[in-house]
């Protein structure tokens, strides 16, 4: 089972396993990071969109805690499945995606 978090409880959720740095896994396209993205604080930001996880899982570290970030969280829940099937344990999917960020964490965020 996938943990999915609210944007707010974000920060909870990276928390509660301090022994390594947590990353949130941006796995839209380009394009639309290049709409609204959002800002590291607390967590190290890597961006690769969803097609090109399998080709590029080695970049990833199955010791950090993992949240998958896309666009309203369907995306992201399918990454968090595939990176659970590869060894990965402390997974969450952010519920909603960015336009959820936008609404209930960073309002300056754009909608799209």
């Amino acid at each position: 089972m996938i943990d999915q978090v609210a944007p707010a409880d974000l920060a909870a959720w990276f928390a509660a396993d301090a022994t390594a740095a947590p990353v949130l896994l941006d796995v839209r396209e380009p394009w639309e990071r290049q709409t609204a993205s959002v800002t590291p604080s607390g967590f190290t930001l890597l961006t690769i969109p969803m097609n090109e996880i399998p080709g590029r899982l080695s970049e990833l570290d199955p010791a950090q805690r993992v949240a998958c970030l896309c666009h309203h969280g369907a995306r992201s829940q399918r990454v968090a499945m595939f990176l659970a099937q590869n060894g990965f344990d402390a997974l969450a999917n952010v519920a909603g995606g960015i336009n959820a960020w936008s609404l209930q964490h960073d309002p300056t965020v754009p909608r799209y």
